[in-house]
């Protein structure tokens, strides 16, 4: 409980934010989360973008495979 009101004063400190904002460590950190977002938001787009490129193929195939035909859509195995 100490601990938490004596942090919550520090971070209510402005120029204290200001300075670790400035220090290396916390800089190098926010490069790293800042880097690691950007790559993940990569590799979304590019496995979203194959997903779709290959949905297309398939649909320009014949489909999925294993598909039912219209008389026996809905119907049990």
């Amino acid at each position: 409980m100490v601990l938490r009101r004596l942090l919550l004063a520090m971070l209510s400190n402005h120029r204290l934010v200001d300075r670790l904002a400035e220090a290396a460590p916390i800089r190098a950190a926010a490069r790293l989360t800042a880097s690691a977002l950007t790559r993940g938001l990569r590799l979304r787009d590019s496995f979203l973008r194959e997903l779709k490129e290959e949905a297309a193929a398939r649909a320009k195939d014949g489909g999925w495979p294993n598909q039912r035909s219209g008389k026996d859509k809905g119907r049990g195995p």
